[in-house]
Order: structure tokens, then sequence, then C-alpha cells
């Protein structure tokens, strides 16, 4: 009984003022920071399939990818790196599909501190044979 009451401290203590916490039970900090560090980008078989490193311009707030030829654009894991605190709207849970080309997909950066966001758009490009 001890224990119980000892772990149900500890959350309350976690989610007091002094610790604030978003939504998704995130720890909320003082870091305004909202950036893309690094950007994957994987097959079904979890394999890259960039065949270089994608370009990330946080100024432009764009991510420019090419992909080896014949990639199936369908499904894809894309994977971000953000710096310290940051997180993705919307949150990657599994593959998807960056098959049509005209219309980018668009993932936002959030600060730590949920003050600050920046919207990136994913270019892909897929190279040529």
């Amino acid at each position: 009984m001890k224990k119980i009451l000892f772990l149900l401290a500890i959350a309350f203590i976690s989610c007091s003022k002094d610790h604030p916490v978003d939504e998704d039970g995130l720890l909320i900090t003082s870091r305004a920071e909202c950036y893309v560090s690094n950007f994957e980008l994987l097959g079904v078989d979890f394999q890259t399939v960039r065949t270089k490193n994608a370009v990330i311009d946080t100024t432009a707030c764009t991510i420019d990818v090419t992909v080896f030829y014949g990639t199936d654009l369908k499904n894809l894991y894309p994977q971000f790196t953000l710096v310290t605190d940051a997180k993705l709207d919307p949150k990657i849970t599994g593959k998807v599909d960056f098959s049509d080309l005209t219309n980018p997909k668009s993932y936002t950066v959030i600060s730590g501190n949920r003050k600050v966001r920046k919207t990136y758009k994913v270019l892909i490009t897929v190279q040529s044979k």
C-alpha cells in the first residue's frame, strides 16, 4: 500500500505547476528553438531510400530529398530529428504515402515551450533511370 501511495505522489508531483506537461504528456520547457536537424526516409525494409542526405532549409522550412528510382512512395517511413524538447505534428505512427509529388506532405515542429510553430514541407524527387 505504501508503494502505491508513493507512486501516486510522484505522479502528482510530476503534473504540478512546477513541471507542466502538454496534451501528449510531454514536459513543457522554456526552449523556444524550433527546427528539424536531420531527416531520414525508410522503405518497407527499413533501409534508406535516399540517394544522398536530405537538404534541410530551416529558413524556408523545406526538406528536399531525392529517392532511388523505383521507390514505393506509398509505403515510406519518415524519421525526423528535432531540436531538443520540440515535438512533431502530425505524429508519425506508421507508413506514410508520399506518392502525390505535386502536394508535398507538411509537418509542423512545435518548440519546447509550445509557443513557436514552424511548418516544414517534404519535397521528394525521384532519381531518373
